[in-house]
């Protein structure tokens, strides 16, 4: 369930979770003041640890991403592994 955030008319905000099918609130809950949706860049997408697909184009040599070479070393790879089956 997506987080929305509102603003009130003395220009404190709050969250609330809502079902995206839910009509958006037009009073605070808690003071009775009106309140509009505020508009947010969202929270993105963070992805951490050390897993890696043939796509992400790591170096296995020294460990490191983004290499030229990284995304021919890769391929080859793959498709070595692909032979072997």
């Amino acid at each position: 369930m997506p987080t929305y955030k509102y603003k009130r008319e003395d220009g404190t905000t709050f969250e609330v979770r809502q079902s995206i099918n839910d009509d958006a609130l037009e009073e605070c809950p808690e003071t009775g003041q009106k309140v509009k949706r505020v508009i947010s860049g969202g929270g993105g997408v963070v992805y951490k640890g050390d897993g890696f697909y043939v796509t992400d184009y790591k170096n296995k040599e020294n460990g490191s991403k983004g290499s030229s070479n990284g995304s021919a070393q890769s391929a080859k790879a793959s498709s070595e592994s692909s032979e072997n089956n």
